[in-house]
């Protein structure tokens, strides 16, 4: 087991996902590592496709099936440790969604720095079929972005812009 600092990041462990493709890197430089504990031994740990992918493969601990309409919490039987500064954003992947309709219900799932239970995947099916997944499918991509921290000001007025209050749909769908 290895020593995880305050900031998350894993001191000496063999049992890490370095993450983000070759320029993924903290602030400072240094390799953001992510600390991803197997609550299971059968299950695998996250894994980017390919090298310059954003996204860390998730995969179902458990076989899953899902009627249309249907959604559920499905298990990944992994727990981690994202840094602090950090969120680990929950993203569909986009071939289940283009080919069964299986889409994250929430997304983005979020995953916040303080967070050290399983992580679970909450799947909808938005298809016409029934879909079923083996354990050890992939079901979802994990995204790391570094987040700020606000400072919430209350004021009687905010600054006026172009846009105004103009909300959904106000730019039109004709492109420029």
């Amino acid at each position: 087991m290895s020593d995880v600092n305050p900031d998350g990041l894993v001191d000496g462990s063999s049992r890490t996902v370095t993450s983000g493709g070759p320029g993924m890197s903290t602030a400072s430089g240094a390799s953001l590592q992510l600390p991803v504990q197997r609550l299971r031994d059968d299950v695998p740990l996250p894994r980017y496709a390919h090298p310059d992918d954003a996204g860390l493969d998730l995969a179902a601990a458990d076989p899953v099936t899902l009627a249309p309409g249907e959604r559920t919490a499905v298990a990944t039987g992994l727990a981690v440790a994202i840094p602090v500064g950090w969120v680990g954003l929950v993203h569909p992947r986009s071939g289940l969604a283009r080919r069964h309709g299986l889409t994250v219900a929430n997304a983005p799932g979020t995953i916040d720095a303080g967070y050290r239970g399983e992580v679970h995947v909450l799947l909808i099916n938005l298809g016409e079929g029934t879909v079923e997944l083996d354990a050890g499918d992939r079901i979802a991509q994990l995204l790391l972005q570094p987040v700020g921290a606000a400072e919430v000001v209350e004021v009687h007025a905010l600054s006026d812009t172009d846009r105004g209050d103009a909300g959904f749909g106000s730019t039109g769908v004709a492109g420029v």
